[in-house]
């Protein structure tokens, strides 16, 4: 892990040397990205949009014939979600009311009801081993889980810290839904906030991706790994843009 930090940091000093961008530069990566986080995030959980067509229901406002309205949604959402991390990223932190309003901006359409708002049942992840949370605890692990992280921020490595923070909410799961895109925001929240590029899952790692989350209940080291190969791969991308 820290020969693979060293790495990331090495790259982080190439990005940074570009720094500062302007402000059209800063535009065309942000939409750029918009694009490809949305489709990845979205596609780790099934939506059945091709990166293509995210970007016609993206920047055209047209639907995709044979998709399910839900799918559509879902990409409206987490485009809205993506402009507030970029808001958010302008300060240093994060708390319970950040994280609500991701939530609330991806999910909105889906359910204007549970948008925004904790769980108030029991929920199963398929395939785990491992039970979640019972609603009646929601309000307190939230709690702990804002302070925990608070702690974290003052020693761990950026990437380390984001990974951890994906890694802990998706353990509460304290949403009926959308936790896994919430955590991806937030993990990518962590990073802006802190100058790093964005964290992309490709889907066709979706099983290396789901493997390292059930890992981690018992060990973080293949989750910490496979967050930090994503963020290099990032840089890279990163890089070569700004180098054409």
């Amino acid at each position: 892990m820290n020969a693979l930090l060293k790495e990331i940091d090495a790259l982080q000093k190439e990005i940074d040397a570009f720094r500062p961008l302007s402000s059209n530069i800063i535009g065309q990566l942000k939409e750029y990205y918009r694009i490809g986080l949305t489709y990845t995030s979205n596609a780790l959980e099934g939506n059945s949009l091709t990166e293509t067509e995210t970007k016609v229901v993206l920047e055209d406002g047209i639907t995709v014939g044979g998709k399910p309205i839900r799918d559509y949604y879902e990409a409206l959402g987490h485009s809205e979600a993506y402009d507030h991390i970029y808001k958010l990223s302008k300060g240093n932190g994060f708390d319970e009311g950040n994280i609500k309003k991701l939530h609330a901006l991806f999910y909105h359409r889906i359910d204007a009801a549970k948008a925004g708002k904790y769980r108030k049942e029991k929920v199963f992840i398929s395939g785990s081993r491992y039970t979640l949370p019972g609603p009646e605890k929601i309000q307190d692990l939230m709690k702990e889980f804002i302070s925990k992280m608070a702690e974290k921020a003052k020693n761990a490595h950026p990437v380390v810290y984001s990974a951890l923070a994906h890694k802990e909410l998706v353990f509460i799961h304290p949403f009926i839904d959308g936790n896994g895109r919430v955590a991806r925001l937030l993990m990518n929240l962590i990073l802006l906030q802190r100058g790093y590029c964005l964290a992309i899952i490709p889907p066709a790692r979706r099983a290396d991706y789901i493997r390292a989350l059930e890992d981690a209940h018992l060990s973080d080291t293949a989750f910490m790994n496979f967050i930090a190969e994503t963020v290099k791969e990032t840089q890279k991308d990163y890089l070569r843009l700004l180098r054409s």
